[in-house]
């Protein structure tokens, strides 16, 4: 399999480690992946709220570079694909208002989490791990731009979606059933109005909580940073939840390692997580 890879700022940045995973496990998995070149920033989240036009420009200059190679766009950011859906239907409904000739491109833009719950890549994924994360509780986490507006992302079931679920339990690990899976964090206000992010923060860790998660899984990294740095800020009663990129997890379960360099990029300590390891470790050196 061959595709366009669209990475966006944040895996460019703060979230580096999430584009290594991506990178990683595709690899593994024989998927082919060629970075649009000259990418530029799709304007998440702040171009579209401030102007429409540079909002919508910005995407659509990535949109017709990828159309240049024909290929399937892989996007990882769910602030990413939310833009360059809603600028690929912009540009196909209306292509004269932007002054764009030629737009008939044959790909799709796909999230990352669609690609990776596909009922093939599950079975390639349980196949070839090496090592299960048995006894690893988690609440899949999906917030709010990968799914949502349907009419722009395509999303079949938005309110109740199970890609994140089945990809986790395709490595060994166990979703719990809560209420919270869909709802905002307040990614976009972060900074602006940290009393709401605190307190949607607060909700969502607290249902994950009472379902029983010891950790999150996301697809969003504005998602992850902000769950994981706002439960620091709220001074939580001592149970706090890592947020893992879905991709990460699987690498670790293909590779069979939770490496120390990926451990450090957590502001919450990964231990539900790394200590799997060391009692896989501990495991195989006592059988030998």
């Amino acid at each position: 399999m061959r595709l366009s890879y669209y990475p966006g700022c944040s895996l460019h940045g703060t979230a580096l480690d999430y584009d290594h995973s991506v990178k990683e496990i595709c690899r593994r998995l024989d998927i082919d992946l060629v970075e649009i070149p000259d990418w530029n920033c799709c304007g998440a989240s702040s171009a579209h709220m401030t102007d429409h036009e540079i909002g919508m420009r910005l995407p659509m200059r990535n949109l017709l570079l990828a159309q240049e190679s024909g290929l399937d766009i892989l996007v990882p950011c769910a602030a990413c694909f939310q833009r360059l859906c809603a600028a690929d239907k912009e540009l196909r409904k209306n292509p004269e208002f932007w002054d764009i000739k030629d737009y008939s491109p044959s790909f799709k833009i796909i999230h990352i989490s669609t690609l990776l719950s596909r009922p093939d890549i599950l079975d390639r994924i349980t196949a070839m791990t090496s090592r299960p994360l048995s006894n690893l509780t988690v609440a899949c986490y999906y917030g709010c731009l990968s799914l949502r507006h349907p009419k722009i992302t395509g999303a079949i079931n938005h309110e109740m979606p199970e890609s994140l679920e089945n990809i986790v339990k395709a490595v060994g690990a166990k979703p719990v059933s809560w209420s919270h899976r869909t709802e905002c964090c307040s990614g976009s206000l972060t900074m602006a109005r940290p009393d709401i992010a605190r307190k949607l923060v607060g909700d969502i860790t607290d249902a994950a909580k009472r379902a029983g998660a010891t950790a999150m899984v996301t697809d969003c990294p504005m998602c992850q940073a902000n769950v994981e740095s706002r439960q620091l800020d709220n001074g939580d009663d001592g149970r706090l939840l890592p947020v893992f990129f879905a991709t990460e997890l699987i690498a670790a379960a293909l590779s069979g390692d939770y490496p120390q360099k990926q451990q450090k990029v957590h502001l919450i300590t990964p231990d539900v997580l790394t200590n799997l390891f060391v009692s896989s470790n501990a495991t195989r050196e006592g059988s030998a």
